[in-house]
């Protein structure tokens, strides 16, 4: 099953010649989330053959133009498309009443609903759920309400050996049990342990995304263990008094969190424009967390 992410924009609040504002796309199993949507993003998704109509979910992390402003220009587009489907927006609660107005000032009549999911709260919340994947909504720490995300599968049911199945003569009302976990008893009495007749299911992957924050120890705790970590690192570390102003955080930083919640890999991204080669802040991340790659436009990474 697929779980990758596409990176459509890594740039902060001022795009270069080669780098976009925010927008990621994470295909889970062929279901395509859509995370921040900055200016240019419509663009970024012909450009790298993503159909608008396999997008069906939108999170918005906070109401900064270079993680929103590409939202608008792709709703209309979707409209005259000829979308029908809806479409569900998350983003913080201020947004709704936000969107209804950009919609009537330009005289937008959407021909498919949209469902508005609000994000609030000081804690994890779960915000989506469907048979495969899992999506918890979280606070990030920034100069306006701000949301992280974290996207779990479920775990998958075992795998029935398929020689076991001629060897025991299970019947097909039995796989489905047993796939679930349950013994199996044979028509003499017979009991076969469920490890005997199957194996174990990958094991469940994970993919977090930290948009802009300030580092603050506990938001390691909101994304324990996660396979794949997005976390932004605006500035270097001789900029950390300007990340601190600003709401940022440092390359540094975002390899403190994801060193102490015990990721598997990170990627930084949403870099200054002052930075025309981001291999300092590449480097400065992997003294402290080694397996660290840079956010770039078009690179698929596969969890």
């Amino acid at each position: 099953m697929v779980f990758e992410l596409t990176i459509l924009g890594s740039s902060s609040a001022m795009p270069t010649s080669q780098r976009y504002p925010s927008a990621h796309v994470l295909n889970a199993h062929e279901r395509f989330f859509l995370i921040d949507c900055g200016e240019g993003t419509q663009i970024q998704i012909r450009k790298y053959n993503i159909k608008y109509g396999r997008i069906h979910h939108i999170f918005i992390t906070h109401l900064h133009g270079d993680h929103v402003f590409g939202l608008y220009g792709m709703l209309s587009s979707m409209n005259l498309s000829g979308r029908e489907s809806p479409l569900s927006i998350y983003a913080p609660a201020g947004f709704q009443n936000i969107l209804i107005s950009h919609l009537s000032d330009f005289d937008i009549h959407l021909n498919y609903e949209i469902d508005f999911v609000p994000l609030m709260g000081k804690d994890p919340s779960g915000i989506y759920e469907d048979k495969n994947i899992s999506v918890v909504s979280f606070p990030l720490k920034h100069r306006v309400p701000t949301f992280g995300f974290l996207f779990r599968e479920k775990e998958r049911e075992r795998n029935i050996i398929k020689e076991a199945i001629s060897k025991y003569s299970i019947p097909v009302s039995e796989i489905h049990k047993i796939k679930k976990g349950s013994d199996f008893q044979t028509p003499d009495g017979k009991h076969i342990p469920n490890g005997e007749i199957t194996i174990d299911p990958p094991e469940p992957r994970s993919f977090a995304y930290c948009s802009d924050t300030m580092y603050f120890k506990r938001l390691s705790s909101f994304v324990r263990n996660v396979d794949l970590l997005y976390h932004e690192a605006t500035f270097a570390s001789d900029n950390k008094e300007l990340a601190k102003k600003t709401g940022h955080s440092t390359a540094e930083q975002a390899a403190i969190t994801a060193r102490d919640a015990g990721a598997g890999k990170l990627i930084i991204g949403h870099f200054s424009a002052r930075y025309k080669d981001v291999s300092c802040l590449l480097e400065e991340a992997r003294k402290i967390f080694p397996d660290t790659v840079a956010a770039e436009e078009g690179s698929v990474i596969t969890v």
